[in-house]
């Protein structure tokens, strides 16, 4: 649902689709928004191989699902959203990173 919102925020008319098989989804906005799902990898190195920093640095946005599985591929400006489900069946948000912590400053 993250992933959705992001891309409905970015623009994007066609319908959102987990990458798990293909592991990037490229989709058209008003910026382009790239989406990873990293669960198949098995190390950040096959993020490399796949040409990740092209994505990265380019003129979109990224969302890497399973990102923890492949951080030390990520750029060091990345930020990273943490959703863990309560015992309630809410769900705590925690976002973490360098960029956005200056962004609030």
């Amino acid at each position: 649902m993250l992933c959705r919102g992001l891309a409905r925020g970015l623009g994007v008319e066609a319908p959102i689709t987990s990458p798990t098989y293909t592991l990037i989804n490229e989709y058209e906005g008003t910026l382009p928004f790239y989406h990873f799902d990293a669960y198949r990898l098995s190390s950040a190195e096959e993020l490399d191989q796949l040409d990740a920093d092209r994505y990265f640095f380019g003129d979109g946005v990224c969302a890497v699902e399973w990102s923890e599985r492949v951080a030390s591929a990520l750029p060091a400006a990345a930020a990273v959203v943490e959703i863990q489900p309560e015992a309630d069946g809410s769900r705590a948000i925690t976002i973490i990173g360098a960029a956005f912590e200056e962004a609030l400053r």
